[in-house]
């Protein structure tokens, strides 16, 4: 196979094309605009709807409609816009209705900047809607990356019955790298049918997310619970670099993760023994390899483009075994490889350190 050089969003938008998504409704936000304007062109050479929808409520309640159908739909949009769309995902989680939402996050909050930033953590990762529901949640690091998961987004989805998030940032939505679209790896799922698509014969399909008896309400949000722990056991993924002899541990996600590498790789040409926790999965966190590495290291530095957010998952995670330092830039200002190294000399000196914006 061979490999193109393409932008970020335009790399998600053909993946995603290519993991059988028909159905895209959206709205217009920079900087994930190149995902719609590519699906409007690309989805009708395949038979597929393109939609912009007249705001991003009535986007994700189309979102609602098609997946209910049984459809592989896709939604997308930047930060203020997911806000906007948290009351669909909250209706389409209690639902059970798989579709994949993509946040290329920029700064904010309120309308913010067009830069990019990672401050929707919270957001994506607690559930940003109201009730007890889980979003699953990837982070990729690379535009190679961002393919790969828009693919796995519709696999995890429709096995789970869940939406599912693909959060990147300005960065990643508008570098341009290699990229080889490789086949989608199915997960051999069986036939929707639980879908509404009009089946003659048979007991109606119904897809609703009011649960109006008390009893009925709490069996429900039970059983999806039972789902979102088999999601933990399951899909939890994270990748660590030189942490086998790590004294100091960075952990990162995203395009932060590879400033923070560098970093990293300046610290060992120091003499500093760091290593690297980049967490895929946001939710679920890989909070069990961290407390594994909690009983290894020192001390751990949690480097974001917030004002610090995951720091708070990697502190629970962490459980008091060590300490936990921040470092982190935000409204649009990307922190570079040469600041987190001084982070980290400062760590291995033994200095006084306090959480740093």
């Amino acid at each position: 196979m061979t490999r193109e050089l393409i932008k970020g969003n335009e790399a998600i938008a053909e993946a995603a094309v290519r993991a059988g998504c028909r159905y895209f409704f959206g709205y217009p936000i920079t900087p994930q605009n190149e995902i719609p304007e590519y699906m409007s062109k690309r989805l009708p050479e395949v038979g597929g709807t393109y939609l912009q929808a007249e705001s991003e409520l009535a986007a994700i309640n189309m979102v609602y409609g098609a997946a209910g159908a049984g459809a592989r739909v896709m939604t997308s949009s930047s930060s203020p816009g997911i806000s906007l769309k948290q009351e669909g995902i909250s209706y389409i989680a209690s639902a059970k209705l798989p579709c994949v939402i993509v946040n290329i996050v920029r700064s904010g909050p309120g309308l913010g900047g067009i830069l990019p930033a990672q401050s929707d953590y919270f957001q994506a990762t607690k559930g940003g809607g109201h009730g007890d529901y889980r979003v699953v949640v990837f982070a990729p690091s690379s535009v190679q990356e961002a393919a790969d998961l828009v693919m796995e987004c519709f696999e995890v989805a429709d096995q789970y019955r869940v939406p599912v998030m693909l959060m990147g940032d300005g960065m990643i939505g508008q570098m341009m790298e290699p990229v080889e679209f490789k086949e989608p790896k199915k997960r051999g799922l069986h036939e929707k049918s639980w879908a509404t698509t009009g089946r003659q014969g048979g007991e109606r399909n119904v897809i609703s997310s009011l649960h109006i008896v008390a009893e009925e309400c709490y069996d429900f949000c039970l059983e999806r619970e039972a789902v979102y722990r088999e999601i933990a056991e399951k899909e939890t993924r994270c990748e660590t670099e030189l942490m086998d002899d790590a004294e100091i541990a960075v952990v990162a996600y995203g395009t932060v993760a590879r400033i923070a590498k560098n970093a990293v790789l300046k610290a060992r040409a120091a003499g500093i023994k760091t290593g690297l926790i980049r967490p895929i999965t946001l939710w679920p966190f890989p909070s069990d390899i961290i407390n594994d590495y909690a009983k290894q290291v020192n001390s751990f530095l949690t480097v974001e483009m917030s004002t610090g957010q995951m720091v708070e998952d990697v502190r629970l995670a962490v459980n008091g075994q060590k300490p936990v330092h921040f470092f982190g830039r935000t409204g649009g200002i990307i922190p570079t490889p040469e600041e987190v190294f001084n982070e980290l000399m400062k760590m291995a000196e033994g200095e006084k350190h306090e959480n740093n914006l």
